[in-house]
């Protein structure tokens, strides 16, 4: 399967130097992306617990929760293989920044914003794997990478398919184009550090 930034939708690419400082602090990467799949799973929660009359959005995102818990045991087997312990979950500055763009005080604009920054982190997560894949030495992890990568840009369309099955579709389109941006200029004014998935 090719995932391309084109594919995914995003505006900007990683910063190449990202690549490179990841493959240093794999150790790091691994603790964060543990903690990633965690929230991962708990935000399809948060999405079923605050609109449980939403059917399609609560069957489609059920095996969605299983599967980034999942996810997440499978870093910690990662994790266990290096003798690396969980340690502290990190701040995330990428995904803050991300949730302050959510609309306050229009539950239908909210609901739209959360789908599609779900869909925004699935798909930057897609890339930074897509790169993981490519470039560390670990064949293991390179194959590791691969496959949740794939994973990762099918949960990204979900989020976007599940946004217009409640929104109008031209409605959903205008408020991504507008988030894609605003994540590009996140992207811009973060960073890279290699002890962060984001």
């Amino acid at each position: 399967m090719a995932t391309s930034l084109t594919t995914l939708g995003l505006e900007l690419p990683t910063d190449p130097r990202w690549t490179d400082i990841a493959a240093m602090q794999i150790g790091d990467v691994l603790i964060d992306h543990a903690y990633c799949e965690q929230k991962a799973a708990s935000s399809c929660i948060s999405l079923i617990v605050h609109y449980p009359e939403k059917a399609s959005l609560v069957e489609t995102l059920t095996p969605i929760v299983a599967e980034e818990w999942g996810h997440f045991q499978r870093v910690l087997k990662e994790l266990k293989k290096r003798n690396i312990p969980l340690g502290r979950q990190r701040k995330d500055e990428y995904v803050n920044q991300l949730m302050q763009l959510v609309t306050k005080g229009d539950t239908n604009k909210m609901f739209l914003d959360r789908l599609l920054i779900c869909g925004l982190i699935e798909a930057r997560s897609c890339e930074r794997f897509k790169l993981l894949s490519e470039n560390l030495e670990d064949e293991s992890l390179q194959k590791f990478y691969r496959e949740l990568m794939i994973s990762e840009a099918g949960h990204y369309r979900t989020f976007l398919e599940l946004a217009e099955t409640y929104v109008p579709v031209e409605k959903v389109r205008a408020r991504w184009k507008e988030l894609l941006h605003a994540e590009a200029e996140i992207m811009q004014s973060l960073s890279p550090r290699g002890d962060r998935i984001h």
